[in-house]
């Protein structure tokens, strides 16, 4: 099989592979479809070993032996590949598993090739009604964004408002999750400074606050919202979660799921006394996929525009420039 290989400085060559064989417990996908992520930044311009695509979609090729999934089945793939038998597996914790075999995408061959070799537990049949490149949103988009909110509302059980840093397809995908699971008429402040971005954040449902022009406070202010009750940045930078912080209301709740740059604050003043809370979240659990397939299912008008692009695997250098440039959604490439 031809696969795009990453060779650095934003430069993708192809290169001929062979066609992995399915062993034990194994199942080879023949991808269909995969979402570009911010998170292979390092990838496109460092360059990688493996085959990059972690958000991938596709159809069963071929099962090895002690599998149960039919060939023909359509379906998508957990990022990792989870051991199942650790404590935090045990209790459904998936995405914190302790005995982590692989990140697909990043320490094995992932979903840009025509074919992925992945153990059949992180496989997620979808159903034939829901058409492939639309099955990405189920990761990163709905699984990231919905366990954040998740998080967050362990701490916060009477939330009434919230604040989301960066409008990039993860913070997309944490809007409309907000607006899903906590109603239309929970008001939801999105920043950027990207206005491609933040137009499609009004699509969704979010008030948005253009950071190039007034401060998230002022930005709040015109849209008659006070502090938050729950923040989340998906941005990864210092200085919005240092804004959040500063917006949130008392007994308030900052969720971090970019993954970048660090916090600084002052416990009493930024945490005890207010009794407010700083939280990490880390993509999601497998188990959170079959809430939403149906929340997908349900919503699928709703969730598709947040993929803005399509480019067949051929095009994968120009889809990352567009994507890299900010003036997307979602990108996805197919095959």
């Amino acid at each position: 099989m031809s696969v795009p290989h990453f060779v650095g400085q934003g430069a993708v060559a192809w290169a001929e592979r062979p066609v992995p064989e399915p062993g034990s417990g194994q199942l080879l996908i023949r991808v269909k479809a995969n979402a570009l992520c911010g998170s292979e930044r390092g990838q496109f311009f460092g360059g990688s070993s493996v085959t990059p695509g972690h958000e991938a979609a596709g159809v069963v090729a071929a099962a090895g032996p002690d599998t149960r999934t039919p060939v023909g089945t359509p379906g998508v793939i957990f990022l990792m590949d989870f051991c199942g038998q650790c404590r935090s597996c045990r209790r459904g914790a998936t995405n914190q598993c302790r005995q982590k075999r692989a990140d697909m995408g990043f320490s094995h061959d992932g979903g840009y090739g025509a074919y992925e070799l992945i153990h059949e537990s992180i496989f997620f049949p979808v159903g034939a009604d829901i058409p492939l490149a639309e099955a990405t949103l189920l990761l990163d988009i709905m699984g990231t964004g919905g366990h954040a909110l998740g998080r967050g509302r362990l701490v916060v059980n009477d939330l009434q408002s919230v604040a989301v840093a960066g409008a990039g397809p993860i913070g997309l995908g944490t809007l409309a999750m907000a607006k899903i699971t906590l109603g239309e008429n929970v008001p939801v402040l999105i920043s950027d400074t990207v206005p491609y971005r933040l137009h499609l954040a009004e699509r969704l449902g979010g008030l948005t606050v253009n950071l190039k022009d007034e401060t998230l406070e002022a930005g709040a202010r015109r849209h008659g919202i006070g502090r938050a009750d729950l923040a989340l940045d998906t941005s990864g930078k210092a200085a919005a979660r240092r804004v959040l912080l500063d917006a949130l209301d008392q007994r308030g709740a900052l969720v971090c799921v970019g993954h970048g740059e660090g916090l600084e604050l002052q416990v009493s003043r930024d945490l005890i006394a207010p009794e407010r809370a700083v939280l990490g979240s880390e993509y999601f659990r497998y188990d959170e996929l079959p809430g939403n397939l149906a929340l997908l299912r349900q919503y699928r008008d709703y969730l598709r525009p947040i993929i803005t692009h399509t480019f067949p695997v051929r095009d994968i250098q120009r889809a990352f420039e567009l994507f890299f440039g900010g003036e997307t959604g979602k990108v996805v490439v197919t095959q």
